[in-house]
């Protein structure tokens, strides 16, 4: 009973959230939180460095997920310590590797791609993981179940995806095509979520002048799925189904993302069928491999035990600081800027 109510309650947590950035996010006063004066300039205005709602809620996105890594690591048992030296070498590999891979699929040099650091954490996570246990267990004495952690961390990145796409709907990336170049069938049942962008500094309008119009709201979906994936994948991992968790969470993922892309008008390549697609297909058969290397037997696991890990202060010490180094990584603006000036109100001194 406690596991149904801990997923009712995640989903009655996200559904508000979802509607008010469906509706507010795609307008142009959704993207720039503040602008931070930096230099001054000859003319006596102030350069700014521009904070974005893109990095905030990357920043929540990320810290979400890993609170829900966290949370079922811990109703299996595992330490807490552990569970913060994987998620470390985990974000530590995959961060910076990621941006390499956009740099090299997109030619852009500010390029950050949650495609690649995906894959990146779906081929090398299991593999880090199996390190950690073995460094743990020989130093130690700890040993854990490398599944329960591999299941838990696919499930945990489900949900970051869903509520990542936040962050895409305010930035403008990641857009869907105009729906008078949908198919009928979506027109006609798709138009009513369709996102209308605003400002010129959204993505969507500067490289692909499409402000103004009516856009297939591919985000949206997006969200819903992944975060409805998340929720089933949490069920399966509470009642000890470690490899189907882990399979249905990287099947919903991977699957939609290599279809989604048709539906996109983004950038992704010269090529028909992108290497984030080829990427997100060849992770599938890659999970059946994970899933006979690293067996798992099925328990019955209460999500009370979980939850009280909560009440550590070292692991909300430890989101705390992923919430930050998040925001400062992807909350700074490197292709939009602006340009300050101050000013005294005579009648008010």
């Amino acid at each position: 009973m406690a596991n149904w109510l801990f997923v009712t309650i995640m989903a009655l947590l996200l559904a508000p959230v979802y509607l008010w950035c469906f509706k507010a996010l795609p307008g142009e006063r959704w993207q720039i939180i503040c602008a931070i004066p930096v230099k001054k300039m000859i003319d006596g205005t102030w350069q700014g460095l521009n904070l974005t709602y893109y990095g905030l809620f990357n920043a929540m996105a990320l810290c979400a997920a890993v609170t829900l890594v966290l949370i079922l690591t811990a109703a299996a048992g595992i330490d807490f310590g552990i569970f913060s030296a994987i998620i470390t070498v985990l974000l530590g590999v995959c961060l910076p590797g990621s941006r390499l891979i956009a740099r090299w699929v997109e030619k852009k040099p500010y390029t950050f791609s949650v495609g690649a650091a995906s894959f990146l954490g779906i081929v090398l996570g299991p593999w880090l993981v199996l390190l950690v246990e073995a460094a743990a267990k020989h130093f130690l004495s700890i040993s854990f179940e490398t599944m329960a952690v591999v299941s838990a961390l696919m499930v945990g990145y489900t949900l970051g995806e869903g509520i990542g796409r936040l962050a895409c709907i305010s930035f403008g990336c990641c857009y869907g095509r105009p729906m008078d170049q949908m198919p009928p069938v979506v027109q006609r049942y798709f138009l009513w979520i369709a996102f209308t962008y605003t400002g010129d500094t959204k993505k969507i309008a500067y490289a692909h002048q499409l402000g103004g119009k009516r856009i297939f709201a591919i985000q949206a979906v997006t969200a819903v799925l992944y975060s409805l994936g998340a929720l089933a994948g949490t069920l399966l991992y509470l009642h000890g189904h470690y490899p189907g968790a882990y399979f249905f969470c990287l099947l919903v993922t991977q699957g939609w993302r290599f279809l989604s892309e048709f539906l996109r008008s983004d950038y992704r390549g010269d090529r028909k069928i992108s290497v984030y697609q080829i990427m997100s297909l060849l992770t599938i058969p890659y999970a059946v491999l994970v899933g006979l290397v690293f067996p798992s037997s099925a328990t019955e696991i209460d999500i009370l035990a979980g939850l009280h890990i909560l009440w550590n202060p070292a692991a909300i010490l430890f989101l705390q600081a992923l919430w930050i180094t998040m925001f400062i990584r992807t909350g700074r603006s490197h292709v939009t800027g602006s340009a300050l000036s101050f000013h005294v109100y005579p009648d008010r001194v």
